[in-house]
């Protein structure tokens, strides 16, 4: 049993001033443990919100009356609705939903107004986007609220008869892509770029730090290998593992959740193969900084947390402040989400996903023109 009487205080007090300029010495690990808490009140206080709004929408006007003015005026100065297009076509709404621009399509038909007046109740059609569950629940109720205030303010004088329960006119919702709003529709596709960022970027910045720890990389760089051949060749085989993962979710999710797979395979290939290469390239970046295994994992978490949370995969993007939407765009799990969605859930091809493909493409440069760079600069 150790007696403390016998400690020597100015050996403790020794230890603990080594101890303080080792932490100083080690800066990545000391500047992550500050700025994890930062980043965690920052994003959990300020860019999460459980009560979408702003949600964008377009709106279908083929009728262009005072009272349907009246009710896309109250749309427009709602919070929880953005009005991104105004249209007369059918298609541009079915479009914008597809391609993900926007969660819902207020269409009014035409002589809405004039079958109103004559108490044939009229029907207003809503479109949502039921992909997501949370997003379009708590906006469609807003949307009656809006409808009925805003008519109301129209039922004066003459029409003063109009204004009685029920409403003179009908809210009709089409949840489209999840009918029955199962959660897991919208879960489990996204579980894959959750899976695929968190295992390839870990396995890539741990492995690469491992054999600079080792010694075994200055072995390897003593060969006549290129530091670009360096790099195909240390993360191709984790390609490998990325294919495997992707078939087991896909496998569990039609097997046990029965989630259909309605979209184009070639263009979902296409986006896991972009997905996977940048999530390796992002690992091979980190283990150019990390000194060690321990800092490599610490960036990956550091790297994940904001993926998580800012990406729509547990709350909804467009709910998110603007600023939080624009560091959102520059993850790549935002875009992979994004494509997965669509394409299983949508019935997306190529043209539907080229608007997230090509920024996907993007990131993958960008990622591997830095890691190369930072390779060559560590060489140095």
């Amino acid at each position: 049993m150790p007696n403390f009487l016998d400690l020597s205080w100015a050996r403790v007090f020794a230890v603990f001033l080594k101890e303080l300029v080792q932490m100083r010495r080690d800066r990545p690990t000391f500047a992550i443990m500050i700025m994890m808490p930062v980043m965690q009140l920052v994003l959990f206080g300020y860019a999460i919100n459980t009560d979408p709004r702003h949600m964008p929408a377009v709106v279908e006007m083929r009728e262009d009356g005072p009272m349907t003015r009246a009710f896309l005026a109250s749309l427009t100065q709602s919070s929880f609705v953005d009005v991104v297009a105004v249209t007369r076509r059918a298609e541009d709404g079915e479009a914008m939903i597809r391609s993900g621009q926007a969660t819902f399509l207020i269409s009014i038909p035409e002589g809405f107004e004039r079958r109103m007046v004559r108490g044939e109740r009229p029907q207003i059609m809503i479109a949502a986007d039921a992909s997501d569950p949370v997003a379009a629940s708590g906006a469609l109720s807003a949307i009656e609220r809006i409808a009925q205030s805003a008519f109301a303010s129209e039922f004066n004088g003459p029409l003063a008869y109009l204004a009685q329960t029920p409403p003179p006119y009908e809210i009709v919702v089409h949840r489209r892509y999840n009918p029955a709003g199962v959660s897991a529709f919208n879960i489990v596709p996204a579980l894959l770029g959750v899976i695929l960022t968190m295992t390839m970027v870990m396995i890539t910045s741990i492995a690469l730090t491992r054999e600079t720890e080792r010694g075994t990389m200055e072995n390897l760089l003593a060969t006549p290998v290129r530091p670009l051949e360096v790099m195909i060749g240390k993360t191709t085989p984790y390609v490998f593992v990325g294919a495997i993962q992707v078939a087991i979710v896909l496998i569990v999710a039609t097997l046990l959740f029965h989630i259909p797979f309605t979209g184009s395979f070639l263009a979902f290939l296409a986006a896991v193969t972009l997905f996977i290469f940048a999530n390796l390239m992002l690992g091979y970046l980190i283990s150019t900084v990390a000194r060690t295994q321990m800092q490599a994992m610490q960036m990956t978490f550091f790297i994940f947390l904001p993926s998580i949370l800012l990406s729509g995969f547990m709350f909804p993007f467009r709910a998110m402040p603007r600023w939080a939407q624009v560091i959102g765009e520059a993850l790549p799990i935002t875009h992979f989400l994004r494509i997965v969605r669509e394409i299983v859930l949508k019935g997306a091809g190529f043209s539907d996903v080229i608007g997230d493909l090509w920024p996907l493409s993007l990131i993958l440069l960008v990622l591997a023109t830095l890691a190369l760079l930072r390779f060559r600069r560590t060489l140095d």
